[in-house]
């Protein structure tokens, strides 16, 4: 910055007002204003997102740039996993469970200026649950059989069966609202009602949003007048980018061996929040040896949680013992269920037919948690006389091909990103190719009833039978490591649901 010499006018005024300070008896630490707190954000990001319309695609990188910073949805979920409304202002649902009627927000407008309404609130979720619908999530509209718009801020959703978790599955990204006149376009450049404006993506680079003037809550406006979403996929660059300044945040840092590594850092604060990634081993059960629940449960007593997480992410991480985490409603911790016991583990491998072991194939994509784990897991089961082949898979084309869409698996291992999601075990077809119809009765169950006790009560039971059955090792939850300037307020610790909502955030002055 260039300083310019102030006119005499100005020195007067300044020796002036200085003789004035002295004479009244006040100290004086400055002698121009306080500098003002930073407006821009420099945000990094292990993972570029394919796209940024979370309507049409799954990778949950596309939520974390544009849910809650560009588009919004009648509801939406809090830093505490609570729904909240948004777009909705209010709603009151029907006696028998069947009817949603809510109440919207007046004088909203799109980014570009289109309406949002009823009309256009209709079309957004007739397109998410329509049968050319592409929306990774459209079995969360698959029980809307009708939709009404009696004026232009009620909307009525007519349900064909109950469906206690509506309201939460409303508040996804992709259940976001999108305009009737950018939807083809919503992919490259996003159009939404949020805080923030799409600016340009320069891909293989950043993303950047700028502030929406004309946002409609004028109480939740972003603090924020630009933010820059920049991808960083090596850790050891992400970390020299922090220690730099050359981004001000990394909210999901990837290498928790470096965590220590800003220890003592004067301008950075580490942070361990809590997500909904649960990493598990899924199983193939339609495959031999995994048709046979008691080799399930032999492999899951030679698995020492603990030592897993101590070798694949640093000793960060929650043990778990079925398909859900202890942030969520009626959590059981059933990790004593099928404890480490390796020699109950051989005796049970005799039993199934297999007293020698056997050896299998473990699809493990390039993600550094899932070749550690496969490597610490390698090691324990060879105790056991079981010999586990790591076949390193590229993520996402691959590892989708050959696990989710073709079935070509015995074994894998990712990280569950969904929250609450321990239904995809109902899923037929689904890649763990596990059938249980008690199960299956449990979560048709939660959807029956909308009063949260009875529904963690079920979900309780069905994580009980999930331990018992094992269609997948469950491992452990992976903490939320953060790593931002301390100076930087507003960024979610915890992260119920994938995201970086940036609404809230700014600077210290």
């Amino acid at each position: 910055m260039i300083k310019l010499p102030l006119a005499p006018s100005v020195r007067l005024v300044r020796r002036l007002s200085l003789g004035a300070a002295v004479s009244a008896g006040l100290v004086m630490l400055s002698l121009t204003p306080a500098e003002a707190a930073k407006t821009t954000l420099n945000l990094g990001m292990t993972i570029e997102p394919t796209g940024l319309d979370p309507t049409v695609a799954a990778p949950v990188a596309i939520g974390q740039v544009t849910w809650q910073n560009v588009f919004e949805g009648l509801v939406t979920i809090d830093e505490s996993g609570k729904v909240q409304p948004q777009l909705a202002k209010s709603w009151e649902v029907s006696a028998d469970g069947l009817t949603y009627t809510f109440k919207l927000q007046p004088g909203v407008k799109f980014h570009d200026g289109q309406t949002f309404d009823s009309a256009s609130a209709k079309f957004a979720l007739d397109r998410a649950r329509g049968k050319d619908s592409v929306n990774p999530q459209k079995r969360f509209f698959a029980s809307i059989a009708s939709i009404d718009t009696p004026d232009a801020e009620t909307l009525v959703l007519h349900l064909s069966a109950q469906t206690g978790s509506l309201l939460y599955w409303l508040g996804w990204p992709a259940s976001v609202m999108v305009a009737p006149n950018s939807t083809a376009d919503d992919k490259t450049k996003p159009v939404g009602t949020g805080p923030f404006k799409f600016v340009s993506w320069a891909k293989g680079d950043k993303v950047e949003l700028e502030k929406n003037a004309d946002y409609w809550n004028k109480a939740a406006a972003a603090k924020l007048d630009k933010v820059t979403f920049r991808f960083i996929a090596d850790p050891q660059a992400q970390a020299a980018a922090l220690k730099s300044g050359d981004v001000d945040a990394i909210p999901e840092f990837a290498a928790p061996e470096l965590m220590t590594s800003f220890d003592g850092d004067a301008r950075l604060i580490t942070k361990i929040g809590n997500t909904e990634l649960k990493v598990v081993a899924g199983m193939n059960n339609a495959v031999k040896p995994f048709d046979d629940k008691r080799v399930r449960q032999a492999l899951m007593m030679a698995i020492d949680r603990k030592t897993v997480i101590d070798g694949a992410w640093s000793g960060l991480g929650t043990p778990i013992g079925s398909h859900y985490t202890p942030n969520d409603p009626g959590y059981v911790d059933l990790t004593g269920k099928l404890a480490y016991d390796p020699e109950k583990a051989k005796a049970l491998l005799a039993e199934a037919g297999y007293p020698n072991g056997f050896t299998f194939t473990i699809k493990s994509p390039q993600m550094a948690y899932a070749p550690r784990s496969a490597q610490v897991m390698q090691a324990m089961l060879a105790e056991i006389g079981v010999t586990m082949n790591i076949e390193p898979t590229e993520f996402p084309a691959k590892w989708v091909q050959d696990v989710m869409k073709d079935r070509a698996f015995e074994m894998t291992i990712v990280a569950h990103a969904e929250p609450m999601d321990i239904d995809i075990y109902t899923r037929d077809p689904y890649y763990f190719n596990y059938k249980n119809p008690a199960f299956n009765d449990l979560l048709k169950k939660v959807q029956e009833t909308a009063d949260p006790a009875a529904q963690a009560k079920i979900y309780g039971e069905a994580q009980t039978i999930l331990a018992e059955d094992v269609p997948a090792l469950f491992l452990f939850v992976m903490p939320k490591l953060g790593v931002w300037d301390k100076k930087l307020k507003g960024l979610w610790e915890n992260e119920p649901i994938p995201s970086n909502v940036l609404s809230n955030v700014s600077w210290e002055d």
